[in-house]
C-alpha cells in the first residue's frame, strides 16, 4: 500500500474500517495480557479507533502509531483532549496525559522515540499490509517494542474474492511470521456477521503472542 492510499481514504472519510465501538475480542481476551493499571500498550497502525477510549478507561497508557495526521486530529477531538505537537525526527508526536501518538512512516519509529512498552494490540496493522510488507514490518514491530507480549487480530477469507484491505491473513503466516520470536496461541475463530464489508464470508481470528 502506497501513502498516498490511506491518506486519500482518510481525507475522503472513507473510513469503513473504522470501527463504531470498542472490538468485541479486544474486549473479551485483553485480560489474558495480563497487565497492570499504568502499564503502556502500542497500536500500531491505530487510525482514531474507539478501543483507545476504552484501554484509558480501564487504566492503561497508550502509545501508538499512524500514518494520517487526520486521524489523530480526529482522535484527539473525539476524546475531548488537546494534544501537544511536537517534531520528533522524522515524526510528529501528539501528546496528552497518557496518550502518545506518533504520525508518519512506522518505519521511522525507534525503540528510543516510542519508549519502553508493556504490551502490543494490532487490530488494524497487520492486516492492512500486502503481503511483501509484512515480514518486514512484523520484524519492525518486534524490535522497537523489545519483543513485547501482543494480542493480535486477523481475518481470513479467500483473498481471491475481494481485494485487501484488510488483507486476509492465515494462522500459518502468524506462526511464520511470529514463531521466532513469540510463543503463538489460537484463542478463538469467530464468524464476521454478515461477511467482511458484507460481500465475502469471513473469519476473525485472536491470537496472543507471548514474549518467551
Amino acid at each position: 500500500m502506497e501513502a498516498s492510499f490511506w491518506h486519500e481514504r482518510w481525507n475522503a472519510n472513507e473510513i469503513g474500517f473504522h470501527q463504531n465501538k470498542p472490538n468485541a475480542l479486544l474486549e473479551k481476551h485483553f485480560e489474558g495480557l495480563r497487565l497492570l493499571q499504568g502499564d503502556r500498550i502500542f497500536l500500531p497502525l491505530c487510525g482514531k479507533t474507539l478501543d483507545i477510549g476504552w484501554l484509558l478507561s480501564k487504566g492503561y497508557r497508550i502509545a501508538g502509531a499512524e500514518l494520517s495526521e487526520t486521524a489523530i486530529i480526529q482522535l484527539f477531538e473525539e476524546l475531548k483532549v488537546t494534544p501537544a505537537i511536537s517534531k520528533v525526527g522524522a515524526l510528529t508526536r501528539y501528546s496528552a496525559r497518557n496518550i502518545d501518538i506518533f504520525v508518519g512512516d512506522i518505519f521511522k519509529l525507534s525503540t528510543k522515540l516510542l519508549g519502553a512498552v508493556d504490551a502490543v494490540y494490532d487490530r488494524a496493522a497487520l492486516v492492512a499490509l500486502p503481503e511483501k510488507l509484512r515480514k518486514d514490518y512484523a520484524q519492525h514491530v518486534v524490535e522497537i517494542t523489545r519483543n513485547a507480549s501482543q494480542l493480535l487480530l486477523t481475518f481470513e477469507y479467500d483473498q481471491s474474492q475481494m481485494a485487501g484491505p484488510p488483507f486476509s491473513v492465515v494462522g500459518e503466516t502468524v506462526r511464520k511470521l511470529y514463531g521466532d520470536s513469540h510463543r503463538i496461541t489460537l484463542l478463538e475463530k469467530s464468524d464476521v456477521a454478515g461477511g467482511l464489508k458484507g460481500r465475502v464470508v469471513a473469519e476473525e481470528a485472536a491470537w496472543y503472542l507471548e514474549k518467551p
